[in-house]
């Protein structure tokens, strides 16, 4: 008796809920209303460096100078056949940002930045034993910042390092 008196107010409490939810007017019920969409994105930044040339902006602790225009990709994979990728490129201060909301729904696990050309006759070989080409960089989270009607959740990826082809040779 007392298996079909929990069984009948388990189907009562069920059809209460779904004629509340069904009706759409959940609010006048008492219930608070949805929540409205918050639009959300990403973005990843970082440092491409040139080391031992003396270009502009060398900076002597590093022995490295930025390196403009090196072609860089936020890569992000869950499971084998799902994979996203968003190109990049650095700025004159070898500084890059790469946003997307494409990227939202990858956890910061299944992410890492990669710099794949340094696009430079004079340092485009990747520095042994540094994150360079084929070397990929792990996200670290920084911070959230409201953008308009949403929310940017800002990583950092850290430097890359490439190198003259012959030691010494900067051109």
């Amino acid at each position: 008796m007392a298996a079909l008196l929990a069984k009948c107010l388990v189907i009562s409490l069920s059809a209460v809920l779904l004629s509340l939810l069904s009706a759409g007017g959940a609010s006048a019920r008492g219930l608070p209303p949805p929540q409205a969409t918050v639009n959300f994105s990403i973005a990843v930044q970082g440092m491409v460096w040139c080391k031992s040339c003396k270009y502009s902006g060398y900076y002597a602790p590093m022995d490295a100078s930025p390196l403009q225009g090196a072609a860089v990709e936020l890569r992000c994979r869950h499971g084998p056949h799902r994979m996203k990728l968003v190109p990049g490129v650095t700025w004159a201060g070898g500084y890059f940002l790469i946003e997307s909301a494409q990227m939202a729904s990858f956890t910061i696990d299944e992410c890492k930045v990669y710099a794949t050309a340094a696009n430079s006759p004079a340092c485009g070989v990747p520095m042994p034993g540094e994150p360079g080409a084929g070397k990929g960089l792990p996200l670290k989270f920084e911070r959230f910042e409201k953008r308009g009607d949403g929310l940017q959740a800002l990583y950092s990826a850290g430097n890359f390092f490439f190198q003259p082809m012959h030691a010494n040779k900067c051109y």
